[in-house]
């Protein structure tokens, strides 16, 4: 039996809550990369949005029944995530996005390095006199969550610096500002914070403020993902900067390939670079 007759789309499902969607620039900046390579093949591409992980099984089961797409792009991945198996039961191509390590058998990835730009961060913040480090992250379950805060870890453990001190957040603008007030508040608290997005760390910024916390003079802080808000943000926020379109793009030819019944190449997202602006300075005297 061959291939099935293709119908010319691509899909993405996001579990996420549509408030941090309209909030946070990454996932757009990466749809719209996505949809410049589909539409330039003359294809739809299909975003659908739901609020949890049966809402996104149960989409892949509805898509692949009614045939409405001939690939799949698969994001966050998380720690014995269930979705590349179930998708490849379905018949549906996927391609997953953003796994430091290959995918299993039969489900090609784009790959992303999240532990060079945590080392580099963290060097920079050494060379500045940091030895009391914190992590604001995204969920822990996640594959790339974890990766980071592993090499953090290391990082710290390597320079012979206490381990750094990791709360765990969800990307939201409360979170950020809650979880920085915890770790401002404490007795010994940190020198420098690395959030695990932009609107966390807007907010921690704003949090510090509202606490009368100088940042950079008596906190440093770093985000994760470039975006306008950090350039714009008062001072503006050190980042790793991913270019998150031509991302978009790099996985926009994985799926096409996967959708054409192809061999899919190996792509990488692009190398992220470390953005010194006015939120990171020496660490204050003890």
């Amino acid at each position: 039996m061959g291939r099935p007759e293709p119908v010319g789309a691509v899909g993405l499902v996001l579990a996420r809550p549509r408030r941090l969607l309209s909030a946070e620039p990454f996932f757009m900046e990466f749809v719209a990369g996505i949809e410049e390579r589909v539409a330039a093949r003359d294809m739809a591409f299909l975003l659908h949005l739901v609020t949890d992980a049966d809402a996104e099984d149960a989409t892949y089961r509805r898509w692949a029944e009614r045939r409405l797409v001939d690939a799949v792009v698969v994001v966050n991945l998380a720690a014995e995530d269930a979705r590349p198996a179930l998708l490849r039961g379905l018949g549906l191509p996927a391609v997953l996005a953003g796994v430091q390590e290959p995918g299993p058998p039969g489900a090609p990835a784009v790959r992303t390095d999240h532990v060079t730009p945590v080392r580099e961060a963290l060097a920079r913040l050494l060379d500045l006199g940091h030895r009391r480090i914190a992590r604001v992250s995204g969920p822990a379950r996640l594959l790339h969550t974890r990766a980071r805060t592993a090499a953090l870890a290391e990082g710290c453990r390597r320079a012979g610096i206490a381990a750094p001190v990791v709360l765990e957040g969800d990307y939201s603008h409360e979170e950020g500002a809650r979880l920085t007030r915890e770790l401002l508040g404490r007795e010994r608290p940190p020198t420098a914070i690395l959030y695990d997005n932009d609107v966390m760390a807007v907010s921690g910024l704003e949090a510090a403020r509202d606490m009368g916390v100088s940042v950079p003079g008596q906190v440093s802080m770093v985000a994760w993902d470039d975006s306008t808000l950090c350039r714009l943000s008062s001072p503006a926020l050190t980042s790793v900067s991913v270019d998150v379109y031509r991302y978009g793009t790099e996985v926009g030819a994985s799926a096409l390939e996967c959708a054409d019944g192809l061999p899919v190449a190996e792509r990488w997202s692009p190398a992220a670079a470390f953005a010194a602006r006015g939120s990171t300075g020496p660490a204050p005297t003890p």
